[in-house]
């Protein structure tokens, strides 16, 4: 598997590729994550390829420089760890570069997953965005050698690995049209990101603590600014709600979140920072509601999938989420503003001390468990191997 980061930093793509890894181990896989460096220090793991890198940004992040160099190291590295059938892409940028560039040197087919919306994530995340894209897209083109002109969008980006690909998955049915209408795969198979199911079962086995005295709602992301944290703080003031919130992660917008809630009158707003997953479950499994506040971000919007298996509502903002979860199981925003997401917050909490709402009893925490979704993707792995194999073969 080939990420863009450390799969011990954060974010929700690091914490499915762990889970991807434990579970296809106990199914009785071999697993070989290949991220760049770690940033400070920490325990290394064999299964772990940690490629040279330079920092990116202040924060934990890093990036890898593809090119010999690193095919040299990972070669090396690799020959350590035994033969590979699958190259597992889950990456969009330096490392997809370096896993394309692996499978091609070893004749191994590519299943790669689409994590990110690159069309709106660059432009929130970026500076000039227009300007990285190309040149990201000028990289890809010197280091594939794809033989076309450089990409001048995400969506002609992404198209342009998967070229390389057999298969393609996406973590939600709304992504996976996205990624099928923008032409960047023709049938994108659909794998969510799973909860682990032993946290799960032991989560639900025991009894929950709500409803809490005063309703209490959790906000789960990257402390940045397409997770929008600074304008549900602007909501929660502006509703001065009687609640607590519970803020889980960290982020480049720490601080700007920690005055925010310093300032609030009645709300009571804690930044919790980043916990264990496990903990992470076990506060959605007690709060009365998850507040997901991106907008057009997400991909699936895995914390309200989590929320939901532990028989918490979510008040969402984001429609492309709602679409695919049973109706009942949330609130949602009237639109964009955060206008509408204090009076979502108002109602939200009215609701809760009152003691009715949304409720979660019509979604199956069986269909989000991490040993199903592992089940799904070995079946993937397989198809795209076959398919590789029998295009591999001399005609007749």
């Amino acid at each position: 598997m080939f990420v863009d980061q450390h799969p011990d930093t954060l974010g929700g793509m690091q914490t499915s590729v762990r889970l991807q890894r434990r579970f296809l181990e106990l199914a009785g896989h071999r697993v070989t994550i290949v991220s760049p460096k770690y940033r400070g220090k920490h325990i290394p793991d064999q299964a772990v390829i940690e490629l040279p890198s330079l920092p990116l940004g202040p924060g934990e992040y890093s990036i890898s420089i593809p090119g010999k160099v690193s095919d040299k190291l990972l070669a090396k590295a690799m020959t350590e760890r035994g033969p590979v059938d699958v190259v597992h892409v889950q990456a969009d940028f330096w490392q997809a570069i370096i896993g394309y560039r692996f499978a091609k040197d070893n004749n191994l087919p590519v299943v790669h997953t689409m994590h990110n919306r690159l069309d709106v994530g660059i432009a929130a995340t970026m500076p000039l965005p227009g300007l990285v894209q190309r040149g990201f897209g000028l990289a890809q083109k010197a280091f594939l050698g794809t033989g076309k002109p450089v990409a001048a969008d995400a969506w002609t980006y992404l198209q342009r690995f998967t070229d390389h690909a057999q298969r393609v998955t996406a973590p939600s049915s709304h992504f996976a049209r996205l990624l099928e209408d923008e032409r960047v795969f023709a049938r994108v198979d659909v794998v969510p990101n799973g909860m682990d199911d032993g946290l799960a079962s032991d989560l639900l086995a025991q009894p929950s603590a709500k409803p809490n005295t005063r309703p209490r709602l959790a906000w789960v992301g990257r402390f940045s600014a397409e997770k929008r944290l600074l304008p549900f703080l602007d909501a929660v003031a502006l509703s001065n709600i009687d609640a607590e919130i519970h803020v889980f992660g960290d982020g480049a917008d720490r601080a700007k979140a920690e005055a925010k809630a310093q300032a609030m009158d009645r709300p009571t707003v804690v930044i919790r920072g980043k916990v264990p997953y496990g903990q992470m479950l076990t506060e959605l499994r007690q709060a009365d509601a998850l507040v997901q506040t991106s907008q057009g971000f997400e991909t699936q919007g895995m914390t309200v999938y989590e929320a939901a298996a532990l028989g918490t509502p979510s008040l969402l903002s984001d429609r492309n989420i709602a679409e695919d979860l049973p109706k009942g199981v949330y609130w949602l925003t009237e639109d964009d503003t955060v206008a509408a997401l204090a009076t979502a917050l108002e109602d939200c909490v009215d609701q809760v001390k009152a003691g009715h709402g949304p409720l979660t009893s019509s979604f199956d925490p069986a269909s989000f468990l991490q040993s199903r979704q592992t089940q799904l993707m070995i079946k993937v792995y397989e198809d795209a191997d076959r398919e590789f194999r029998s295009r591999s073969l001399p005609s007749g």
